[in-house]
């Protein structure tokens, strides 16, 4: 679902014997028993080992994509996943399961691919490539590139590309629906908040009416009410400007669909969304994890406006930080004390993420100080504003398991 900072796998998965819309069972099994079924079902056994761990995650990263952007509970149905390759993976109940396929998943289950720097797993579609063929993996073509000596990294980026990234063994959890269980509403407080607010931001690049959010903050005040309201005159929901079952879930519905999140063309959900909040006052002495991220948007910022000094990312707010930030309030008209405060921050917040999103319109990869970690650089920091105290490179993983390959 659109709103897990970290995907984690379900410990079962529900599925739909049968068409979305059309009468039939629903399932629910161990989600290990789903991946070797669908599996068992879609490729075989006698392929080279390679091919097979490329399939299955693949198998595994769709399923969980289903599962992330809550593809068909948003549309109202009570289940995760079909069990029809027209919509989505081969499931057969009650069939036998190859014993090396049983292996390989119980060993990677909880391993899946995603597109570097991030959150969603990768709809990671894929045909049989003889009697059909699509944009996502070749199952046959798989086979031949194994039988060539492609690694599974190697088969996987072959089709989907080379930014691509592996996550293993990716937390297990029982998981309910997204909904916070209980109505958000003026004076609400917490994570669920800047979720509404991050939603409805993103929302609204396609329905201006409705009012932008700024700052994101965790309270629900007036201007999210408002917000609400507009959202949901214009979709026919009960205008109350109260973030019910019903309002939650249209809006991660229209999220899913707008950002594409469900569709190996998606715009993608970047970590910074969540992890590029207000972390509370920071001033010439301070250290962290949260120093570093305004370090890396100060950096981004200093590249496009040479009135602010370009700083050195090392999570350190040292003398060169603070005249960056002072030249930063001078430029913007802020008062110019050096200390980052919740305007200065927004502030800043807003002219990096306005030159990050016009970089990646254009179709340019916006510059990427080597000094950056790469935690930061990925938007990865922790929620606790933990840096990871040391610089991430290739073998390296972060504490989700990214290995970066």
């Amino acid at each position: 679902m659109p709103i897990r900072v970290t995907p984690v796998v379900p410990s079962v998965i529900t599925v739909h014997l049968g068409l979305p819309n059309e009468e039939a069972e629903n399932i629910t099994v161990s989600f290990p028993d789903y991946v070797k079924n669908v599996a068992s079902s879609e490729i075989y056994p006698t392929w080279e080992p390679a091919a097979i761990e490329a399939n299955i995650l693949a198998i595994v990263s769709f399923a969980l994509n289903r599962v992330y952007t809550e593809f068909y509970p948003s549309r109202g149905y009570d289940f995760d996943i079909t069990s029809t390759t027209a919509y989505d993976q081969k499931f057969i109940r009650g069939r036998n399961i190859f014993e090396n396929i049983s292996r390989v998943v119980d060993e990677s289950f909880n391993d899946y691919i995603r597109r570097s720097g991030f959150v969603e797993p990768l709809a990671a579609k894929f045909c049989n490539g003889t009697t059909s063929t699509c944009d996502g993996l070749s199952q046959w073509g798989s086979q031949d590139l194994a039988r060539q000596g492609y690694g599974p990294m190697e088969v996987l980026r072959h089709y989907y590309g080379e930014r691509i990234e592996l996550v293993r063994d990716a937390p297990i959890r029982d998981l309910g629906r997204s909904y916070p269980g209980t109505p958000l509403r003026l004076g609400s407080q917490g994570e669920n908040v800047v979720v509404v607010k991050n939603m409805l931001n993103r929302i609204s690049q396609s329905y201006p009416a409705i009012p932008k959010i700024w700052p994101v903050t965790r309270v629900y005040d007036p201007q999210t009410e408002e917000a609400v309201r507009t959202f949901q005159r214009i979709f026919g929901l009960a205008e109350d400007g109260v973030v019910g079952k019903a309002t939650w879930y249209k809006m991660v519905y229209l999220y899913v669909g707008i950002t594409q999140l469900s569709e190996l063309v998606s715009e993608g959900q970047l970590f910074q969304t969540f992890s590029f909040q207000y972390p509370g006052l920071l001033r010439q002495g301070d250290r962290g994890g949260d120093v570093a991220v305004l370090q890396y948007m100060l950096a981004l910022v200093a590249e496009f406006e040479p009135t602010v000094s370009a700083v050195r990312i090392d999570g350190v707010y040292g003398g060169a930080t603070a005249r960056a930030v002072r030249e930063y309030q001078s430029h913007t008209g802020l008062p110019s004390d050096g200390i980052v405060g919740p305007q200065t921050w927004h502030s800043i917040y807003g002219e990096y993420s306005g030159i990050e999103r016009d970089l990646r319109r254009d179709g340019i990869n916006f510059p990427q100080n080597e000094s950056v970690p790469a935690a930061v650089r990925y938007g990865t920091t922790s929620r606790a504003g933990q840096f990871p105290g040391e610089d991430l490179r290739m073998g390296s993983s972060d504490q989700r398991g990214v290995e970066m390959v």
